[in-house]
């Protein structure tokens, strides 16, 4: 159980029971009858987990590919709401505190009705989260979503992260020059080089961000986060915001 979804059996069991304290009584819509309650968050959790195509799910649980739909579409914001209060908010960020911080895309089909989803640094469509840990490498915060075609610099801006704390304490990469962050040092042109100092200020910088970049990259494990998208685009920021419950949920001890 635990490699496709990501979670103990007794984890599992939990998360069970706080959807059913939270939610008795759910509709056939949400927790189809084929599957009961502990099928419905398993399977939800290996799609999560996964990106499993719907259909090779309805084959390992032998039921149809709509019944798969109807319990990933009705479970997905449940986790996230029963989690909700396991994931940490911006303003509960330590002001004493040194913190990493980056962006990252989180990938969807290439939504050509929006174009605000498509980012020009990556290429591809998408929403933006900002990640922040402290320099032990622990997650301390993740925003929540917004379209792909936002900077870094102007996505953090918009989810007001430093507006009571000092960006000095901060440390990011170029894309965050000008917020008072430390960042490294930056070519005005191509044919410009470096002092020898800047590029050994910037060797440090970037050896310090390592950590930063392994916390997205296990935020990432939940493939939903890192390949596209498939299910309507309409319902991709409440799977975002439960996946990002989830993982605050699974990193809580």
């Amino acid at each position: 159980m635990y490699h496709t979804t990501g979670f103990c059996e007794a984890d599992v069991v939990e998360l069970c029971a706080l959807v059913h304290a939270e939610y008795p009584g759910l509709a056939p819509s949400v927790v189809p009858p084929i599957l009961g309650l502990y099928r419905c968050v398993v399977v939800t959790l290996t799609y999560l987990r996964r990106n499993r195509v719907q259909a090779e799910l309805a084959e390992a649980y032998g039921v149809s590919q709509s019944t798969i739909s109807r319990a990933v579409a009705g479970m997905t914001p449940l986790l996230g709401k029963v989690l909700d209060g396991y994931v940490p908010t911006a303003d509960e960020l330590d002001p004493r505190t040194q913190y990493l911080v980056d962006g990252t895309l989180l990938p969807c089909w290439s939504w050509a009705a929006d174009k605000k989803l498509y980012s020009g640094k990556h290429k591809t469509t998408g929403m933006n989260v900002q990640v922040a840990c402290d320099l032990y490498g622990r997650l301390v915060w993740i925003s929540d979503p917004i379209e792909g075609h936002r900077h870094d610099h102007a996505a953090l801006g918009i989810h007001q992260a430093l507006d009571t704390l000092d960006p000095r304490n901060w440390l990011a990469d170029k894309g965050y020059q000008g917020s008072g962050m430390i960042t490294p040092f930056k070519k005005k042109n191509k044919k410009e080089k470096l002092p020898a100092w800047q590029k050994e200020f910037n060797k440090a910088v970037n050896s310090i961000r390592a950590a930063i970049e392994r916390v997205i990259a296990h935020f990432k494990t939940w493939r939903i986060m890192h390949t596209d998208y498939r299910r309507p685009l309409s319902t991709f920021k409440e799977t975002i915001t439960s996946v990002i419950a989830l993982h605050f949920y699974k990193l809580r001890e």
